[in-house]
């Protein structure tokens, strides 16, 4: 089937089998690598990509239905203006370690920051549950976070 959507504010139109994955569309067709394949479940935040400005998990999202919306990788954040001050957050509250699960949740926060639900630390702790990571402690991402929302 023909797919035409937005990547990163690009149009992008392609053929794809219907039971193609957003995130094999992105990793294989796109070449688009800041997505990463982990659970397979929607569990890990891996995989975490904005649709329509909405976090989504891509390894269980069909490519089919990204038809006519805007999909944002990590590729296409690091772009914007406001992607520096959350690569600087999570830098210097040490956010970060191995960077596997970064990605996912640099578009998590971004887009919790747009729309604003970030006025404590336990919403926080509530909005990031669908983001693992297995290096920090989380501690230095809670802290990240907080000050990207002006709560530190």
């Amino acid at each position: 089937m023909e797919l035409a959507l937005s990547v990163n504010g690009r149009p992008v139109a392609r053929e794809v089998a219907p039971q193609e994955l957003l995130l094999d569309f992105l990793r294989d067709s796109l070449g688009l690598t800041g997505a990463k394949r982990s659970c397979d479940v929607q569990v890990c935040g891996a995989c975490t990509v904005l649709v329509d400005g909405l976090p989504v998990s891509s390894c269980c999202f069909l490519a089919a239905h990204a038809a006519g919306h805007e999909v944002t990788t990590i590729e296409g954040l690091a772009e914007r203006e406001e992607f520096s001050r959350l690569e600087e957050a999570f830098t210097r509250h040490a956010a970060l370690q191995c960077g596997f699960c970064t990605p996912g949740m640099l578009l998590t926060v971004s887009s919790l920051l747009a729309e604003g639900e970030l006025g404590s630390e336990d919403e926080i702790k509530r909005n990031l549950a669908g983001n693992l990571c297995r290096c920090t402690g989380y501690r230095g991402i809670v802290e990240a976070v907080a000050d990207l929302a002006g709560l530190a």
